[in-house]
């Protein structure tokens, strides 16, 4: 009986469109074996299903945002114990920074004993206005290009049981 490949699950939130574009190209990379989720659908049966994850989210005022952190609050203690040495792997999209949110997620996946199997990606969109901060992202083609390897990259070490 064959069994079916664990997916990468690429769970992502975004407000102005960086992440939501960073998570898609992502998906992309990661093809078949890769699944896309709002952070507002996700539950703690889809984080049990899946082999990997990559989290996907804005820091929004110097913290992970909120639906990031609802899905976390939503899912931890339902998967606690239950997802330990699962790989992951995370992209920011910041204005200026992204480090305190990268720290923040970062501490939710060392509570999950998560394995972090790839260097963080932090995308700076150097929006520093209101009206830039609110404005629609448009995301450099190399970072997308980056984003896009790295869905690749995770669903490849999955399927070849490298972590």
């Amino acid at each position: 009986m064959d069994e079916t490949p664990p997916t990468l699950l690429i769970i992502w939130h975004s407000r102005t469109g960086g992440s939501r574009a960073l998570a898609e190209v992502a998906a992309a990379g990661g093809g078949d074996s890769a699944r896309l989720a709002a952070a507002d659908d996700v539950t703690p049966e889809m984080l049990l299903a899946a082999g990997a994850y990559l989290f996907v989210g804005p820091e929004n005022l110097a913290a992970l945002s909120g639906a990031m952190k609802e899905m976390f609050d939503r899912c931890y203690y339902p998967c606690l114990g239950r997802i330990e040495g699962r790989p992951y792997a995370t992209i920011i999209c910041a204005g200026s920074d992204g480090e305190n949110a990268q720290r923040q997620l970062d501490r939710i996946a060392t509570g999950w004993r998560l394995k972090r199997v790839a260097d963080h990606m932090i995308v700076n969109t150097d929006a520093q206005t209101p009206e830039a901060i609110l404005a629609l992202k448009r995301i450099a083609q190399d970072r997308l290009t980056e984003a896009r390897d790295l869905g690749a990259a995770l669903v490849e070490g999955l399927a070849a049981g490298i972590f």
